[in-house]
């Protein structure tokens, strides 16, 4: 069976307990592509695992009529890699905790596009009928400087948005779906930064009145594919897999967890496609703030994180065997219910405890979501100060000491201790990608097993507040860090017996 082939193997399919879109796809295609509604931006996989099977499900319902236009993020050939390749079709695997896996034949892209490919996109831009570009690029995609030229990502988008506001001025909205606080207002500062550089006041104005950006919190685990998973799809007779490296952080399937959420702050310009039949939750700014620090501040990112720093020093490449490893299924409880449960705000749509009950209890130790703390290492720089350092400004909000937090700051100097790039028997091992990491490693990867830390000698990082969120020189909590990681610095085994130790 292959993919491109689905509509005229379609019984095939079907037979191999895979469900396959109903609707005209090629219909679909033509009506998309003539008055498009939806262009997604970072087609990596959250999106073709989320946003693509909802409106997927909604075409299949007749609730939608039109797909989506997905543009790649900063690797362009994985749109000739893994969508073009496949008359940009997927197939999407959804693992759940009990075994079970639904396969689904995805066909709601209706046309993909590199960011390059300027004269489609300028078109798709003048055309009234388009009401909202949502974006997954991560947390980093959205970072500008004063050195980024007109090549930068975010400023091709502000050049697209600066071709609309010429040729007709419609509204528009730019929905961001990424994991990070007030991801709405983050892509709205890139967007200025941006067209600030066109001089232009009446573009400012346009940018700001009549193109909004609503914040979001997204939810849903999403790890690259896995060989386990590729073996699978094999074994019933999908034939796409053989000549791919499944090494790629892409592939022509997607694997992800069942849980998943989407709450959007109901701001939309120029209307909106009916995704509330898919259950994505619209309502007001306050409620999507209260569950996004909720999610990204308490009861699942600061455990993702605890866990990712923690399993590449022990070894583990498994979150899901992180959870039967006794001391770190203590640190995700004692960070989760003892250090965030204290500070967290209750949203009301969603229920604080009952979320992390579920993350802590069903979806992390699911063990056929093949995730990995390498990836969640990624990129740990940029997320410490959101997934931590909002908790610490709560705390002190209270005017409660700190300094009397354990796990917290635990992490913080597993954190310092991973920098060195040697895990806890003594061997070197590769940090996964960061931004920070040419500022940091060259100051921690001076110690080894044995060495101490003088903390003068590393508190420019710890007086960071881009880091951490807070100084923690001024907050009380840098010796405690550097205690820890003299601890977890003693010699072989010392991190292991360091978790025993405060667990």
């Amino acid at each position: 069976m292959k993919i491109v082939n689905v509509n005229k193997e379609r019984q095939a399919w079907l037979d191999k307990g895979y469900e396959v879109f109903s609707y005209d796809r090629e219909k679909m295609i033509r009506e998309t592509r003539q008055d498009p509604e939806w262009v997604h931006f970072g087609a990596g996989n959250l999106f073709r695992a989320f946003q693509a099977v909802f409106c997927d499900k909604l075409l299949d319902e007749g609730v939608l009529n039109k797909g989506i236009i997905a543009v790649g993020g900063r690797d362009s050939a994985a749109i000739d890699d893994f969508f073009r390749r496949y008359d940009d079709l997927h197939i999407a695997v959804t693992l759940k905790g009990n075994g079970d896996v639904d396969k689904r034949v995805v066909g709601s892209i209706a046309e993909s596009l590199k960011i390059e490919d300027t004269e489609r996109l300028q078109e798709i831009f003048t055309k009234e009928s388009l009401k909202v570009c949502s974006f997954t690029v991560t947390e980093k995609g959205y970072v500008v400087s004063e050195s980024d030229t007109d090549e930068a990502f975010m400023a091709k988008v502000t050049a697209l948005i600066h071709h609309r506001y010429l040729h007709g001025a419609y509204p528009l909205t730019l929905s961001s779906h990424d994991n990070c606080s007030h991801n709405g207002d983050v892509l709205k500062k890139a967007i200025l930064f941006f067209a600030k550089r066109y001089e232009d006041e009446a573009f400012l104005n346009y940018v700001n009145e009549k193109v909004s950006f609503p914040i979001s919190m997204i939810d849903k685990i999403t790890p690259r594919p896995h060989k386990a998973i590729a073996g699978m799809l094999e074994e019933d007779g999908v034939e796409d897999l053989k000549d791919l490296s499944i090494d790629h952080y892409m592939s022509c399937f997607v694997n992800a967890e069942e849980s998943q959420y989407l709450v959007i702050e109901d701001k939309f310009a120029n209307g909106r496609p009916a995704w509330e039949k898919a259950g994505i939750i619209f309502t007001d700014r306050e409620t999507v703030d209260k569950v996004e620090k909720m999610k990204v501040g308490t009861c699942l990112n600061p455990v993702h994180t605890s866990l990712a720093v923690y399993g590449c020093l022990l070894g583990h490449t498994l979150i899901c065997d992180e959870m039967k490893d006794e001391e770190l299924n203590k640190l995700a409880r004692h960070v989760g219910y003892d250090e965030g449960l204290p500070v967290v705000v209750d949203p009301k749509i969603l229920d604080p405890k009952q979320f992390i009950d579920t993350v802590i209890n069903d979806r992390l130790p699911n063990p056929y979501m093949p995730d990995a703390p390498q990836r969640i290492a990624m990129d740990t720089s940029q997320k410490l100060p959101v997934r931590f350092g909002e908790t610490l400004k709560a705390y002190l909000k209270k005017g409660e000491d700190i300094t009397k937090l354990v796990y917290i700051p635990l992490v913080f100097a597993g954190w310092l201790r991973y920098l060195t790039g040697i895990n806890d028997k003594g061997e070197a091992f590769e940090l996964p990608s960061d931004p920070m990491l040419e500022e940091l490693t060259p100051v921690m990867s001076r110690y080894h097993l044995g060495d101490s830390v003088r903390k003068e000698d590393i508190l420019p990082i710890l007086r960071n507040e881009k880091i951490f969120g807070v100084d923690l020189e001024k907050e009380g909590l840098a010796d405690k860090v550097v205690g820890y990681l003299n601890e977890e610095l003693q010699g072989v085994d010392a991190v292991r017996n360091t978790l025993k130790k405060y667990m």
